[in-house]
């Protein structure tokens, strides 16, 4: 899926990572470019992607580690990445249903901060996903969820 004119993502390879697309929106004042800053998309598989930000301060909790609610932002938007790049599906119109998620670790600075995540089973109208958030080799998070694809067009 690349860029168009119609399209709220940037999803098209990155010239400074080879093998990795850009996953960011179009508009620069909404959450994701706001808070999460430049994300990194590529396939793993028939079936999985791995999604992948660079934590920096303004992500930490008073503690100084990457705040739980920045790795389950993170963990979400993956879902549509992973719906994007491996389904080809809408992300802009798709909804999350319900998450897990469970904490093993703590993210750092300095290194990215990665969610892959994994389609077990699509149907019409779902997608049902797991996955693990991972740094530099340390397990930080797992989590599964279940997208709900956009209703055709009327």
């Amino acid at each position: 899926m690349a860029a168009d004119e119609t399209s709220e993502f940037i999803h098209r390879p990155d010239p400074d990572n080879p093998g990795w697309l850009s996953w960011n929106l179009a508009d620069k004042t909404r959450f994701q470019p706001q808070v999460m800053g430049d994300m990194l998309v590529r396939p793993e598989g028939e079936r999985s992607a791995r999604l992948r930000m660079f934590p920096q301060v303004h992500h930490t909790n008073a503690r100084g580690t990457v705040h739980g609610g920045v790795t389950m932002s993170l963990l979400d938007m993956a879902l549509f990445a992973t719906f994007a790049t491996v389904l080809e599906g809408d992300a802009e119109r798709a909804v999350t249903l319900d998450m897990a998620t469970q904490f093993i670790g703590a993210g750092q600075l300095g290194k990215p901060l990665d969610a892959v995540t994994e389609v077990l089973r699509e149907t019409g109208r779902l997608a049902f996903m797991r996955g693990l958030v991972e740094q530099d080799g340390t397990l930080i998070a797992s989590y599964s969820a279940t997208i709900r694809k956009p209703s055709a067009p009327r």
